[in-house]
């Protein structure tokens, strides 16, 4: 399964939504994810990809990881996954 659909599975199961309810430029807020919702993202997709992400719960605005849109987490996953096989 590409990573893409994998991210947007996470992402869906932490929105309770399915999976085809998830467009590309929904933010965490479109979907009702809190900071919760985004740390649980951030560890399934660390358990799913086998990577570290550098992620801050305390400043979820800041860091080298953007969650601003559902695109930008599946291109910061895609980038980290790339770079753990390299």
């Amino acid at each position: 399964m590409p990573v893409k659909d994998q991210v947007i599975a996470i992402v869906a199961e932490q929105a309770l939504l399915a999976p085809g309810d998830i467009n590309m430029t929904d933010t965490p807020v479109d979907l009702g994810l809190d900071s919760l919702g985004l740390v649980e993202i951030v560890f399934a997709v660390e358990e799913t990809f086998d990577v570290t992400v550098p992620f801050n719960a305390n400043e979820p605005n800041t860091g080298d990881f953007d969650i601003s849109t559902v695109a930008s987490i599946v291109a910061g996953v895609e980038r980290l996954v790339a770079e753990q096989k390299a």
